[in-house]
């Protein structure tokens, strides 16, 4: 009895944190600032800032296959390859393998996953945008699904604590709907990309083009300089991992930050599959754990949980918490837990060519493009036959030799005239907010099981009307502001999406006011369980148009700061 109290003790942390990506990095850091003992479990391997990434030096011509992946590679990822760029031979082993870690469709998800340390934050897009109360109202005002329990005022603080420590590069456009950050200096936009803005604006002043707001640094700070960081080298590289840490990563600023308090604990390997639920203290315990390299099965004690292994991982760990107060999984009186599924459809745009700034160039593989807010369906706007709205990302450049595929010619003159730039060229791409629907949702199917014998996630969702008709809006608004500008050979995209591929899934465990309703609570607090916490996508309770990560982040630095305030009230 003394023994197994005592590995009790030596598994007992103040708090433990699941996940180890952008939420859980924060939570960590959070956690251990404030003085808790904390662990990290994450799946996977520990990847090491600079020396474990393991490509991120590497020419093109030391990569044994020119950066095409093997067959097998190919065959052993093949969802994940389903993005067009995830199974390069540069950056495949971040992603997982498919036949280890498999799961079932009733209809198409592209489930993008990598388990190891530091999660999706070395594989993100970077891209960082407040919201509004434009958005935190919209499904009140609209009467879709239930009201968010928060509004801009409460996570504005916290988007300012948030900035100042990432480090994000943009400018101020003084738009109410999509409020300013706290900006590094802007990246610069190329001449053709500077010369449309300027015709859209003209003749559309709504439609503003601004350059992405990025977590790159550009000027970093004393505190960013001191953990190592450095301004962007404009190498475009970032899918390898950034050896200068200049864009945000668990890596590069989060994890060294909790990791010199002396009160963070990192288990890699670490497949969290349940819950412990104590019905008499109404309380989870600690966490089910298998290692993945030795097939233990473990268990580790704390006061409170921060569920933070991406919306999908997170839903997987509570569905499958079952108990006897809980049957359908840890904290879901509602019924919902599972439910709302959402992502931002995209890739439908428009591109075309320009004919000029032929003795221009740009300097550098700026690892960043052009954005378009939204402007439509603002307030005193005329509606259009959907809800809500949509956004653009997209770059200029100028074609390279690989445009010869499509020319005629051969000789020594064809190949000279293919060592020079030619035609500058133009892609806009739209990202769509998705409703969220309760009938799109992901459920446990024990009928197949994964290589640890757990039961699998089954995907049921898709994109509806609403998002169809915006799409049409997506396509048509990108080929005339081209036109206007005056590109050539301007051609609608629309490549087809489907939930999961923009990897921005969201909705599963959602926040309200109303526990019959909703998982959450204002502060991520699990209505019914209150020392588990959830601060990943799974938490939305809806999706907006923008990319969701710098949210994720203000909202896990709030929900910490109150866990430990209610820690020390002994209210956890």
């Amino acid at each position: 009895m003394n023994l197994n109290i005592k590995a009790q003790q030596a598994n007992t942390y103040d708090a433990i944190v699941v996940g180890s990506g952008i939420s859980g990095g924060w939570a960590a850091k959070e956690l251990t600032q404030k003085g808790l003992k904390v662990l990290l479990l994450d799946r996977g391997e520990d990847i090491e800032h600079v020396s474990g990434y393991k490509t991120a030096m590497t020419n093109p011509w030391e990569f044994p296959h020119r950066g095409r992946p093997t067959t097998q590679v190919a065959e052993e990822q093949a969802v994940q390859a389903r993005t067009g760029y995830t199974i390069s031979e540069s950056s495949s082993y971040l992603f997982v393998n498919d036949k280890d870690n498999p799961y079932l469709e009733d209809k198409r998800f592209d489930w993008m996953r990598g388990y190891h340390k530091g999660g999706r934050s070395l594989m993100w897009g970077r891209q960082v945008y407040r919201w509004s109360d434009l958005d935190f109202e919209a499904n009140a005002k609209e009467g879709i699904a239930i009201d968010w329990p928060i509004r801009y005022k409460d996570i504005q603080p916290w988007y300012d604590y948030v900035e100042r420590f990432i480090g994000v590069s943009g400018n101020k456009e003084n738009l109410p709907h999509l409020p300013d950050s706290l900006y590094q200096p802007a990246m610069d936009m190329y001449c053709l990309e500077k010369h449309i803005k300027g015709a859209v604006e003209k003749k559309w002043p709504e439609r503003r083009w601004t350059i992405g707001r990025v977590a790159h640094l550009t000027k970093p700070t004393a505190e960013q300089t001191a953990l190592g960081r450095a301004s962007c080298q404009y190498r475009n590289l970032c899918i390898r991992g950034c050896p200068y840490g200049a864009y945000f990563s668990s890596q590069a600023a989060t994890l060294p930050v909790a990791q010199k308090t002396g009160r963070l604990t990192f288990r890699p390997y670490s497949f969290v599959t349940s819950l412990i639920y104590d019905e008499k203290k109404q309380k989870a315990t600690g966490v089910r754990v298998i290692d993945e390299q030795t097939s233990q099965e473990l268990t580790f004690n704390a006061r409170i949980i921060f569920l933070c292994a991406s919306s999908m991982a997170s839903t997987y760990i509570m569905l499958n918490s079952t108990s006897n107060r809980f049957p359908n999984g840890l904290g879901n009186d509602s019924g919902e837990l599972g439910h709302n599924v959402m992502d931002h459809h995209f890739r439908v745009g428009a591109s075309g060519e320009y004919e000029g700034f032929d003795d221009q160039y740009y300097y550098g593989r700026r690892a960043n493009g052009v954005y378009v807010p939204r402007y439509r369906n603002l307030p005193g706007q005329q509606k259009r036959d959907y809800l809500r709205g949509f956004g653009y990302q997209g770059s200029a450049s100028r074609m390279n030799w690989g445009r010869g595929y499509g020319l005629e010619g051969f000789g020594a003159d064809f190949k000279e005239q293919l060592t020079k730039p030619g035609p500058w060229t133009m892609g806009l791409t739209g990202f769509g907010e998705c409703l969220p629907y309760h009938e799109n949702k992901v459920v446990l199917d024990h009928s197949k099981k994964d290589k640890w014998g757990q039961p699998v996630l089954r995907f049921d969702a898709d994109f509806k009307d609403n998002e169809m008709r915006m799409r049409k809006d997506m396509g048509n608004d990108a080929a005339e502001m081209l036109e206007a500008a005056g590109l050539k050979n301007v051609r609608i995209n629309d490549a087809g999406s489907w939930p999961g591929l923009g990897i921005h899934e969201m909705g599963t465990a959602r926040m309200g006011n109303d526990p019959k309703t909703s998982v959450l609570n204002k502060f991520n607090q699990v209505h019914s369980v209150k020392n588990v916490f959830n601060t990943d996508g799974a938490c939305m309770t809806s999706a907006n148009c923008v990319n969701p990560s710098l949210t994720y982040m203000a909202l896990t630095a709030r929900a910490a700061n109150y866990a430990v305030q209610e820690m020390k009230k002994q209210n956890l």
